[in-house]
């Protein structure tokens, strides 16, 4: 027989588990509400000056967010060769240096010596080298200069490299490489053609970034772009091209700017003569026909500027539409760079940029 004492304590034990289960309720919205992760609003516009370090042929590389209105700067010989993160086995030029490169027949790093340079001339630049002697200036992985890495390793020949920093004069400050795929990453092997020491590093893949970047200098791995996803446009010193009339060889350019193609950035320039104004563009704009978007590496490039000639200088009848990764559209364009009579100073240039909704 239950008394009343029994249904009093039967009655407070009820309230206690009520408590605990609705403790643990609460704990679990708690956890819930922690572990959402919160959407930023992609920022509404900026004006930066980007820090290059200076000069015609600035040190430095600057990487911009345009949603996360950010910049990121770094030394632009840091690294000499980027090794592609995709599917494929791609290995990159340092394209905002001089690197060059030039392939031998030979697919044994220790049978390359100084007698494998005879006759070859790595000078790049200003009338000197061809376009073979760097990666397709367009940004397309499928035309890189150093082959794609087969899995077949006596496939992968030995490559000459000349740095920004050696003398293409002088063999002895260039270096012989080889690069194999080691698993689901690459092997890099590598020296001085002056020096008998082979250095040797494995290099893996890193899927948040479009390459994981490598220096001779240090002999070790590098951090030089952004995550992927959190860059949209490069300026920098860095190699194009030059020419007409079906012949062009390759150029060092100052002021260049890369639009990250790899992640999806697009970039369409609109000018003044196709009836676009900066200060009125709107996203009704966006579908004009006479916007022509490009998903190449050089969709701005040095067209925004002027530096020989009777008018030097920022180009004011034109801007750019830069669409990003993650779809948001951006208007932007360059205020001075230091070039003729726009203001500025060389190396610093400064950009304005507003979200067009």
């Amino acid at each position: 027989m239950y008394t009343t004492k029994h249904l009093q304590a039967g009655g407070q034990r009820m309230r206690q588990v009520f408590v605990c289960l609705t403790l643990i309720a609460a704990l679990n919205a708690c956890s819930n509400d922690d572990d959402t992760i919160p959407v930023i609003p992609p920022s509404g516009g900026s004006e930066m000056k980007l820090d290059g370090g200076g000069g015609t042929g600035a040190p430095n590389a600057v990487f911009v967010d345009l949603s996360a209105a950010k910049q990121t700067s770094v030394a632009r010989i840091s690294w000499d060769l980027g090794f592609y993160s995709g599917a494929d086995y791609r290995v990159i030029l340092n394209y905002t240096s001089s690197l060059s490169v030039k392939a031998l027949a030979k697919t044994d790093l220790t049978q390359v010596s100084l007698t494998d340079t005879v006759g070859i001339s790595l000078a790049l630049g200003q009338g000197a080298g061809t376009l073979d002697m760097v990666d397709d200036v367009y940004g397309d992985l499928s035309k890189t200069a150093i082959a794609a890495v087969s899995a077949t390793d006596a496939e992968n020949k030995v490559y000459l490299v000349k740095p920004e920093t050696a003398n293409a004069a002088d063999p002895k400050t260039w270096y012989k490489i080889k690069i194999s795929r080691n698993g689901n990453g690459y092997k890099l092997q590598y020296a001085k053609l002056g020096e008998a020491a082979i250095q040797t590093a494995d290099i893996s893949k890193d899927g948040n970034f479009n390459f994981t970047f490598y220096s001779f200098t240090t002999n070790k791995v590098v951090t030089v772009e952004p995550k992927k996803a959190e860059w949209d446009i490069q300026w920098s010193y860095g190699v194009y091209l030059t020419g007409g009339g079906g012949v062009f060889l390759p150029y060092l350019f100052s002021d260049f700017v890369y639009s990250n193609s790899l992640a999806g950035v697009q970039a369409a320039e609109a000018t003044t003569a196709d009836g676009f104004n900066y200060d009125t563009f709107a996203a009704a704009d966006l579908s004009n026909t006479k916007l022509v978007y490009s998903a190449t590496r050089d969709a701005i490039g040095s067209k925004w500027r002027v530096t020989s000639g009777a008018t030097v200088g920022i180009k004011t009848d034109r801007f750019y539409v830069v669409k990003d990764a993650g779809g948001n559209y951006y208007k932007l364009k360059f205020i001075s760079a230091g070039i003729g009579q726009d203001g500025g100073q060389r190396g610093y240039p400064e950009i304005a940029y507003k979200l067009i909704k």
